[in-house]
Order: structure tokens, then sequence, then C-alpha cells
């Protein structure tokens, strides 16, 4: 059982200790306060156990696969108790930034070049103290894609890297154009549907270590950049293996639901201003082929994308680009094992567009669906400060396939 499990009796003990000790005074010295909190706090308990902490659903359609994430990666059957005071999807999704620790992490920071003459900025976790993997040449290596705006210093990156570090694994950030402190050199950033730096960054860590075993994780557009890759190359790729947290499935349902007045308020007009502040400073390069004043006056993720992304990768519409960001029409190409965990209380990606039935089409997809979670929130335990449910997923699935890997489709 994790450590954050708690049964009936243990919650309701604990919660009654706890009362009995703290709550002398005033009303509750009557005995009638203390019974209406124990009585509100039984009843609360019984509500979470019940009703939010659930197991999450597993979907696939390989039962090999199936049996192997049973086996080596555990986690995605047991039940997920989310953190009890803030389960709810919005909640954690704002918490999560603000809660969670932020691991020491020194990187080595490489820049490379690419084929149009811009550059990618690649921070590098090479684990050269690996007790278990002291061959660099052969030390397994996981390449991280971050969300949207972040970069190799958000905290989901930091900790995923120090999970990497306990089982002795080097990791590198793939950071998208123009937001880790480097120049653009070409009036170009990035986008969910355009592969080519990705594809650029993989070959180039690849030729650098092509004896060791090689994996990748994307979070959120990240992880939505990773499945148009993997639609696109199939098997056709170095990688042995991805993991997904939190992605967009259907960009058109993504932005519906973003465009809901509490989300705007919360999220949607955010990240606008987000997506603003990460080219205001390339503004003199993109001045060239933008009007950046009329950028600058969105104040949706679908108003930018309309005036700056679309543009700039050549779609003739704004439609024509969020059907050819939206992984879920890649899914049935996808040719090697992919965990995808999404939680169906994500604004960001809503529980009625995830694929589950495409998913069962997918003999190498596995989708893990908690019912709370939010975006990249998976907070779980009293005070969340340090590990995720997504932290502990990513940990065992990367271990299960460096380590047992060539198990998967003999089970």
């Amino acid at each position: 059982r994790p450590p954050c499990a708690m049964d009936w009796q243990v919650l309701t003990r604990e919660l009654s200790l706890y009362l009995e000790s703290q709550v002398r005074v005033g009303l509750f010295g009557s005995g009638v306060g203390l019974s209406l909190v124990l009585g509100f706090g039984v009843a609360y308990a019984c509500y979470y156990l019940n009703s939010i902490a659930k197991k999450p659903q597993l979907v696939a359609s390989n039962d090999r696969f199936c049996r192997f994430l049973e086996e080596y990666c555990p986690v995605v059957t047991e039940t997920y108790y989310p953190t009890i005071w803030c389960w709810e999807g919005r909640v954690q999704t704002l918490l999560r930034p603000f809660i969670t620790s932020r691991p020491q992490v020194e990187y080595r920071n490489e820049l490379i070049k690419t084929a149009d003459g811009g550059q990618i900025s690649l921070d590098w976790f090479d684990n050269n103290d690996s007790l278990y993997y002291p061959d660099a040449s052969t030390r397994p290596t996981v390449l991280l894609l971050p969300g949207l705006t972040g970069t190799s210093k958000e905290s989901y990156i930091l900790h995923m890297i120090h999970q990497s570090e306990t089982l002795g694994y080097r990791c590198v950030v793939f950071n998208n154009r123009g937001i880790a402190g480097e120049d653009l050199l070409t009036p170009r950033t990035y986008c969910a549907a355009n592969t080519e730096d990705l594809e650029a960054v993989i070959h180039h860590v690849h030729s650098l270590h092509p004896s060791a075993p090689f994996m990748a994780a994307g979070v959120s557009m990240g992880g939505m950049l990773l499945l148009n890759y993997l639609g696109k190359t199939g098997r056709d790729t170095p990688l042995m293996a991805a993991a997904i947290f939190s992605a967009g499935w259907n960009v058109f349902e993504s932005v519906e639901s973003l465009e809901k007045p509490l989300n705007w308020l919360l999220f949607n007009y955010y990240l606008t201003t987000c997506l603003q502040s990460s080219i205001s400073r390339h503004r003199q390069m993109l001045e060239k082929l933008f009007d950046m004043d009329l950028v600058m006056k969105a104040r949706t993720v679908r108003e930018f994308d309309k005036q700056f992304t679309s543009v700039m990768f050549g779609y003739r519409s704004i439609d024509d680009y969020y059907e050819d960001a939206s992984p879920c029409r890649k899914l049935k190409s996808v040719g090697i094992p992919v965990l995808c965990l999404n939680s169906v209380d994500d604004v960001f990606s809503p529980g009625h567009a995830i694929p589950v039935e495409t998913a069962k089409q997918n003999a190498n997809v596995a989708l893990v669906l908690t019912s709370c979670g939010g975006h990249i929130g998976f907070l779980e335990g009293i005070w969340p400060r340090k590990c995720t449910y997504m932290d502990r997923v990513f940990k065992q699935f990367v271990q299960a396939m460096f380590e047992h890997g060539n198990k998967i489709f003999s089970m």
C-alpha cells in the first residue's frame, strides 16, 4: 500500500485523537462542538474514501502489456489517494507549482544548431556518479520534454531528474527554441505539431550515446509533441519507449475548456501572458515576419495561436493547425510502448476528449486515467512537498522499461 494510503479506522482514529488533544475550550468544551466536528470529519472521510480515492482506469488492448505493468509498474494498479484537502482538479493544478519542492540539479548546457540556422538549448544531467551504470556509453538516457512555456527549471522536470538520479540514469532536457535564455537566430519558435526540432534532438542524443538504452518522457505540450513525433515515425525511432503526462489529446476540446469563464480567469489569460512574455524578448527578430503589436493584444491561447503560431508554421487556418497538433489523430501509428497518464478532471485535457477507444486499437499504448489530479498535479499525502503520483508512475515505468523492457511482449 502506498505511504499515503489510509483506511477508515486509521483516518477516523487519527482525526479523533487530534481533535481531542487540540480542541479544549469554548463551544468544544461542552462536547457538542466536538461531536459536530467529529461528525463532519467522519462524513468527509467516508465521502473521500468512497468517492475520491480510487484505483486508476488502466486502458490497454494488449494483455501482455497489462501484465507487464502490473508486475513491474504496480503503481498504475494501486488506489490513488489525492491530498485530502486539495483533490479538486483546478486546485491541484494551481497549487502544485507552489507546494512541491525544487530539487537541486546541476546542468551542463549544450547549444546545437538546426538545419534552418536556428539553435536549440539542451540541459544535460550526466549523472557521472552513477553507481549502477558507471560506463557512460551504456548509461540509460531519458529525454525530458517540458510543457508549453516550461524549461529545465520546472519543478516537475527537477523531480523526474531526481528520480532518475537514484536509479543511475542520465537525463537531457529539450528546451524549446527561445525560452531557456538563448537567443533566437531565426524568426521561428515552436509548436505542438512541428516535430523537426525534436527529431534533430533525438538524432543528436542517440548519436552521442548509440549504445545507451534511450527513452523519452513528455509533459503537457511536451507530451503532445512527443506523441505527434511517435505517430509520425512509428517504429523508426531510436527510442525504446515513452511516458506521457497530462497531454492535451484534442486541441479543439482543450481550448474550448480553457475558454469557459472560470477556466479563462484561472488559467487561460495567465498562460497567454506567459506565451507573450516568452516571445517579447525576441521581438526584434520576430517583427521581421509578424505584427507583434497584434500578437501582444491576444487575450486567449486561441487568439495567440491564430495570430502567431499557426501563421509561423504556414497553416491556412487555426483549425488546420489544431487538427494537426492533436495527438489523438496519430495514436494508431505509435510503434513503441507508450504509457500515458491523464486525470479526467484536467481542464487542459477534458476527460471526454481522451481517446480511449483509439488506444484500445494499438497494442503499444496504455492509458492510465485517474479520477482526480488536475493538470500535472497528482498531489498525494497530507503535505505534498515531494513525490507525487506522477513522479512514482514515471520512476516505475522508466525502470521497468530499462531493466525489463525485453519481457514486455513475451509475458
